[in-house]
């Protein structure tokens, strides 16, 4: 009988310590999936991107380069349409995204063009607060790197919906500088919900500020000018702060329609993409400027094929007709920057001006969301 127990005991003890092995066994695998799934992949995708190379005389001379990445259209969830699931999920995936970019490509300065809070037209000061405090813990980053901030609609709300008191609570968070110029890079960063042109406070401040703008852009490239030919600069620019003498990158914010954007060829719905575009002088907005659609935009980072032909909605998707051409009149930019769309899009404007819509940063607006970098 005493045999027989032992015996028996003895199978029981190797039963256990199989079922032990085997659970040991699936608890390595289910760790090995989710540091694969939810930390490694971003270092896969994003190690693949690589700054342009850039090929102009400025840059053969020894003239510095500035690497400079964009983001758009973050729409960091709330408390009224923020499931808290939701909110843990788009918000770390973000957040891996960025901080893994930030390692391995390491700009020297990050553009988001707007819509950084998806409430932020309508939050209370408590739930703006909270929203802040996730926006700093997601895109945090070191001292060396400058962070810039466009609003959008989601932010401050359209023109019907904007006040002088979210426009200045985005601003003391957020500090935005409409004009900024680093290595010979003149960067200009427009409030475009405001350019409504129907002569409200807030436009006329907002028009006031970029004709003030113009004038320091036009005075510093004729004083260039005018001293490379040995001359005296105009009188009107006398005592005119001067600037780096290149044609600006305009940055700003456009309408909203979810669609798809540019993002790093081949990503999966859970690793960021990105592209890179060769150096150029920019404008920074949310709104795009105007475009009846998006029918000639192209590539896996363009609109689904069925949204492309809907017309954009002037002063809603796209800036009005008369505002966008105030814009190129009074910049002169060599480059536009946009976000609203959530998909991507190259245009022309003008006299060859050319326009990219930058994509969707959030996995809730796109399966494949994406970052452009730009020397």
């Amino acid at each position: 009988m005493a045999l027989i127990r032992l015996g028996f005991g003895r199978q029981h003890f190797c039963l256990l310590k199989r079922r032990s092995s085997l659970l040991l066994k699936l608890t390595a695998v289910v760790f090995a999936v989710l540091l694969f799934c939810e930390f490694l992949i971003y270092y896969l995708v994003i190690f693949r991107c690589d700054w342009p190379e850039v090929k102009t005389p400025a840059h053969d001379s020894g003239q510095k380069t500035l690497k400079a990445m964009f983001l758009a259209d973050t729409h960091l969830l709330g408390e009224v349409r923020g499931h808290w699931l939701d909110k843990l999920r788009r918000e770390w995936q973000m957040e891996r995204a960025f901080q893994t970019a930030l390692w391995l490509l390491q700009p020297e300065v990050v553009f988001i063009l707007g819509d950084i809070f998806d409430e932020g037209k309508w939050s209370s000061s408590q739930a703006w607060a909270d929203d802040v405090e996730r926006f700093q813990k997601i895109f945090r980053h070191p001292r060396h790197v400058q962070l810039k901030v466009v609003a959008g609609n989601h932010d401050i709300g359209f023109h019907y919906q904007m006040s002088t008191y979210k426009i200045k609570r985005f601003e003391k968070v957020f500090n935005p500088e409409r004009l900024f110029s680093w290595k010979g890079m003149n960067f200009v960063l427009v409030n475009s919900v405001a350019l409504e042109g129907d002569g409200c406070h807030i436009c006329s401040e907002a028009e006031a500020e970029l004709i003030e703008i113009s004038h320091k852009l036009n005075c510093s490239r004729e004083v260039g000018e005018h001293l490379k030919a040995q001359k005296r600069g105009p009188g009107r620019c006398r005592g005119a702060p001067l600037l780096p003498a290149s044609a600006p990158v305009l940055l700003q914010v456009s309408a909203h329609r979810a669609a798809p954007a540019p993002g790093l060829r081949g990503s999966g719905p859970s690793a960021s993409a990105c592209w890179s575009h060769g150096t150029l002088s920019k404008s920074r907005q949310h709104f795009p400027l105007f475009r009846r659609s998006d029918a000639n935009c192209s590539g896996e980072d363009a609109a689904p094929l069925e949204e492309r032909a809907i017309p954009f909605k002037e002063r809603y998707d796209v800036l009005s007709r008369e505002a966008s051409q105030q814009l190129l009149w009074w910049l002169r930019p060599r480059l536009i920057l946009s976000g609203h769309t959530h998909s991507a899009c190259e245009v022309l404007h003008g006299a060859g001006v050319p326009e990219i819509s930058v994509p969707s940063f959030s996995w809730r607006n796109r399966n494949n969301p994406s970052f452009i970098m730009v020397i």
